[in-house]
């Protein structure tokens, strides 16, 4: 399992929960579609609405023909270092759903919250296997929905780059200093019993 550097809950939060973040340095070595496919699985288990499965993960791993493409749509900042991970996914989610009664498309309102559960036990499964995972939304979605010839009852959401973690030496100078795992609002600021707090501003 990766570990993140000490960090503090305001409760008994599993270590598992707590030890995983999102570094950036990333060792470049391939990864087997074995091992890939053992993490999506995971996310294969995720719980959605009716049990619609909304989630479609679209992959590339490194030194594989699609590599390369899958990297050209990200943001040059992320490709800077994404360039030196081992897989990138795509996380994306169908829009509709199939009434039972009728058989017609109808919105399906819970497919972006359905498609994040799933990517975060992606996450949490490449954490407990020693794998680093960094979730990101910096690329060019229309490059990529072409690039992965998504139909239109799709949305894309994001995109997790994989991979074996590093030395932040490896990093340029100016990220080796964001490459330490951030911290998280107070619980009392993001959970409310009864009642959304009065805004005081």
């Amino acid at each position: 399992m990766t570990k993140a550097p000490e960090r503090l809950t305001d409760t008994s939060a599993s270590s598992f929960i707590a030890d995983r973040w999102s570094p950036r340095s990333f060792a470049p070595a391939p990864i087997s579609h074995e091992n890939l496919v053992a993490f999506l699985e995971a996310g294969r288990w995720a719980p959605s609405a009716y049990n619609g499965q909304p989630w479609r993960f679209l992959y590339a791993r490194r030194d594989t023909p699609d590599w390369e493409r899958f990297l050209s749509w990200l943001i040059p900042f992320n490709q800077a270092w994404a360039q030196h991970a081992s897989a990138l996914v795509f996380v994306a989610s169908q829009t509709v759903t199939f009434s039972n009664s009728t058989g017609e498309p109808v919105p399906a309102p819970t497919h972006a919250f359905d498609a994040g559960a799933a990517a975060v036990l992606i996450q949490l499964e490449a954490s407990h296997a020693g794998w680093a995972t960094h979730p990101i939304s910096g690329f060019d979605h229309a490059l990529a929905r072409a690039g992965l010839e998504l139909p239109e009852d799709y949305a894309l959401h994001a995109a997790l780059v994989i991979g074996q973690q590093r030395d932040k030496s490896y990093l340029p100078e100016a990220l080796q200093g964001k490459e330490t795992p951030s911290g998280r609002r107070p619980l009392l600021e993001l959970a409310f019993e009864g009642r959304f707090p009065v805004r005081e501003d």
